[in-house]
């Protein structure tokens, strides 16, 4: 029996030590706005909208799941992507009106600002004003399809205003689309990078 686990053991030490990209900067999880947020919620965004072949108008991550404060300038390994993204959570879409995506952004506001892709905002008492998608006003009587985890978008986080809304799921990690895109990159020779661009910002 040993010897069966033993090379079972070293193929996942060693598949966890692969170096899947590099990192051209340090990437920071930072509130209301950080680089490592925005290159993991762009990856959603963007692994959203091959995965379900459809338009996909923000993708949005819940603060709590990134694990990590930080990924260092470098080489970044498979191992490091696990403990950045360490649950289960699977990208699913959630097709939400506009009343209900100002609820949930003044939500996130309340916290101090998640990572987000297609949206920005200002935060104001707590509230999310001056909100635009993909560069237009948010418009209250408009639905929009936004990517989440499924734990947030099942209420988790304390996002109760999501719960019981349908949830379309086709069982993609968000983990696996990290890996996934972060090796695409790397096999074309572009380094990972991200950089602030005021997409959630404390108003004066």
């Amino acid at each position: 029996m040993v010897s069966l686990i033993k090379p079972y053991a070293d193929n996942v030490n060693k598949s966890m030590n692969d170096v899947i990209a590099v990192a051209d900067i340090t990437l920071e999880k930072k509130q209301p706005e950080g680089t490592l947020g925005n290159l993991m919620v762009d990856i959603m965004l963007a692994a959203a909208k091959e995965k379900y072949k459809v338009d996909v108008d923000a993708a949005i991550i819940n603060d709590g799941g990134i694990r990590l404060p930080s990924i260092a300038a470098g080489n970044i390994t498979r191992g490091k992507v696990f403990e950045l993204s360490p649950f289960d959570n699977i990208i699913v879409l959630q097709k939400l009106t506009g009343t209900v995506l100002q609820t949930f952004l003044d939500f996130i506001a309340s916290r101090r600002g998640w990572p987000a892709a297609g949206i920005t905002f200002r935060i104001k008492d707590k509230k999310a004003i001056d909100v635009k998608i993909n560069n237009a006003p948010l418009d209250m009587n408009k639905t929009y399809t936004i990517a989440l985890l499924d734990y947030v978008a099942s209420g988790g986080d304390d996002a109760a205003m999501l719960r019981g809304i349908p949830q379309i799921n086709n069982g993609y990690l968000f983990r696996d689309a990290l890996l996934e895109y972060m090796g695409k990159m790397n096999s074309s020779g572009i380094k990972v990078t991200a950089k602030i661009e005021n997409r959630i910002v404390n108003a004066e």
